[in-house]
């Protein structure tokens, strides 16, 4: 017998999301989230983590090698240059709530030890794992988002954003029902693979610092 082929719209995380839950049934609830086909090759679900009541929450584009180990966001290399960055913006790491717009690492294997090498997910697979983002909007309340990168972008603001039109600008816009403020900047691992190192870091870093303006 031939088998049924899913729909496209069928990758979504919508009925793994509970209702009416706080932070820790929602991380305790998207472990088991089978939205999109990510979570076959991922260790686990890297939930967003930090301060509940933060006034900035940071979104990146997916977790990597490091974060799919621990199943926190942002604990490898460019989680370190991030906090660095922030502290120096004038916003403390630790007053932030840090999240990716996709919940599972995507990667392929290369090499003689098949190393796992990061590989950006599609629009698709961020609109799938929109419905946790949503949720973590909705209990966080952010004064204000920080888009790290393009991925996290368009999961938030559509298929026709460029981060290098908008970066390090204040944005105003509707996202998941809630009026938000956003200020978009490069993922912090652009910086640890660009040529001119220090002057992307001064990049980011301008950025982030037109962000702490606009929470004072």
């Amino acid at each position: 017998m031939a088998t049924t082929k899913a729909p496209e719209d069928a990758y979504t995380a919508a009925p793994f999301v509970p209702e009416l839950a706080d932070l820790a049934a929602l991380r305790e609830a998207a472990a088991g989230c089978r939205g999109c086909p990510l979570h076959r090759d991922a260790t686990q679900t890297v939930f967003g983590t930090g301060d509940t009541g933060a006034r900035v929450m940071l979104v990146g584009e997916q977790p990597g090698d490091q974060e799919d180990r621990q199943g926190r966001p942002f604990v490898g290399p460019a989680g370190k240059l991030l906090d660095r960055a922030l502290a120096e913006a004038g916003i403390d790491p630790g007053e932030t709530y840090v999240t990716n717009a996709v919940k599972h690492f995507k990667f392929a294997r290369s090499g003689p030890g098949k190393r796992r090498i990061h590989k950006a997910p599609s629009l698709r697979e961020a609109v799938a794992c929109g419905p946790w983002l949503a949720a973590e909007l909705r209990l966080v309340e952010p004064e204000l988002i920080v888009v790290l990168g393009a991925t996290a972008g368009k999961a938030l603001l559509g298929s026709s954003f460029r981060v290098t039109e908008v970066r390090g600008t204040v944005l105003e816009e509707e996202i998941h029902g809630r009026r938000e403020r956003l200020v978009p900047t490069v993922h912090p691992s652009s910086v640890l693979r660009a040529d001119d190192r220090e002057g992307a870091y001064r990049g980011l870093l301008s950025d982030l610092k037109v962000a702490a303006r606009t929470l004072v």
